[in-house]
């Protein structure tokens, strides 16, 4: 099957009509995106981008979304997420590829309890479309639609954008509905935030729509179970392009709906490394570490297939002081394309990213 079939070529004529529209001027003035969802006074969207919550099975990721939708309609802020949408951007559309139109009416009661609205009526600020029955293009085709005739669209929700594609591991069609995204956030001057599930043995989002969410979003939230309390789910920034906030959790209490814990706090690091504690390149490693290493490889060449990266990177770590074994190279490799340190795009060498945030 030809995924791609609806992809049309331009011709010469319009390609330079892009171009020259596409032309930007020191002497020009464009608009900052208007920031409209914050943690703590980090900024985790704007309009004209889009974002993506990540974790594992039972992690409790539609809960989390849940909690940005209430504090979008409420436009104020629920468990830690502060919402701003201007007034001519309060609609907030909701897709979910995957649930029962029943459980997904308990997502929408769910919704409007956090929010402190009516949950026994529809509100004009919300739509939520049930998709679980249709294919990937049609999905695609539906949402493409609501979203373009949707007035006063500020905020989309796509819970289970694996489901909009076939193949979660087709370059093909992973750069087909990112760039989607990118075209719909642009067009429309909104912010979607998506779902998606991470692989069972790492941290890494699902297939190469995973990877390709990486490279693109804004800012990916992990959400995971706390280690000492499987009751709990943190919530933390995986990559943000913005200033980083502090994990904060929740439970779902009695009333089965997300309640902030207070003056949560994550496992405290003793100095040094225990002996027998797994190594962690992103806090055995400083900063000024990885990028003196990082920019010692690159200074060789631009880029690099995978088993050239990984002589270049151990030889590059062992001059600031960090032996790496085969294992640990692994792990390094992966934090760094996890923190936008190097990057991967549609298949390609790896390239080094000096505009990080750590």
């Amino acid at each position: 099957m030809d995924y791609m079939k609806d992809i049309r070529e331009i011709s010469d004529e319009q390609a330079v009509i892009l171009w020259q529209a596409s032309r930007l001027s020191l002497s020009g003035k464009y608009e900052k995106a208007p920031e409209i969802l914050s943690v703590k006074g980090s900024v985790i969207g704007t309009l004209g981008n889009f974002s993506a919550s990540i974790g594992k099975a039972k992690s409790k990721k539609t809960f989390n979304v849940s909690a940005i939708v209430a504090a979008a309609l409420k436009n104020g802020t629920v468990l830690r997420y502060a919402a701003e949408l201007p007034e001519a951007k309060r609609k907030v559309l909701y897709v979910d590829t995957e649930q029962s139109p029943h459980h997904c009416l308990n997502v929408m009661e769910r919704i409007m309890r956090m929010a402190g609205l009516p949950d026994d009526r529809d509100n004009e600020n919300l739509e939520f479309l049930a998709l679980r029955k249709y294919t990937p293009e049609q999905r695609i085709r539906i949402v493409e639609q609501a979203i373009y005739h949707t007035q006063n669209l500020g905020l989309v929700i796509i819970d289970g954008i694996r489901d909009m594609v076939y193949d979660i591991n087709s370059p093909g069609e992973s750069t087909r509905i990112i760039s989607k995204l990118m075209q719909w956030t642009d067009d429309r001057q909104i912010h979607i935030h998506t779902i998606l599930h991470q692989n069972k043995g790492d941290e890494n989002a699902r297939g190469h729509i995973g990877t390709e969410l990486n490279n693109k979003a804004e800012t990916v939230l992990l959400v995971e179970k706390d280690k000492s309390n499987g009751d709990i789910s943190k919530v933390s920034a995986m990559h943000i392009r913005a200033m980083d906030f502090e994990p904060f959790a929740f439970r779902i209490n009695d009333r089965a709906l997300p309640e902030l814990i207070e003056d949560y706090q994550t496992e405290a690091k003793a100095p040094g490394r225990p002996q027998g504690e797994r190594f962690d390149a992103c806090k055995d490693i400083s900063e000024q570490q990885h990028r003196i290493a990082l920019e010692a490889a690159f200074s060789l060449q631009d880029e690099y297939g995978y088993k050239e990266l990984s002589k270049a990177l151990k030889e590059s770590y062992a001059l600031v002081g960090v032996p790496l074994s085969d294992n640990k190279l692994v792990k390094l490799i992966t934090v760094l394309k996890n923190k936008r340190m190097i990057v991967q795009e549609n298949g390609r060498k790896y390239r080094y990213e000096p505009d990080f945030h750590y």
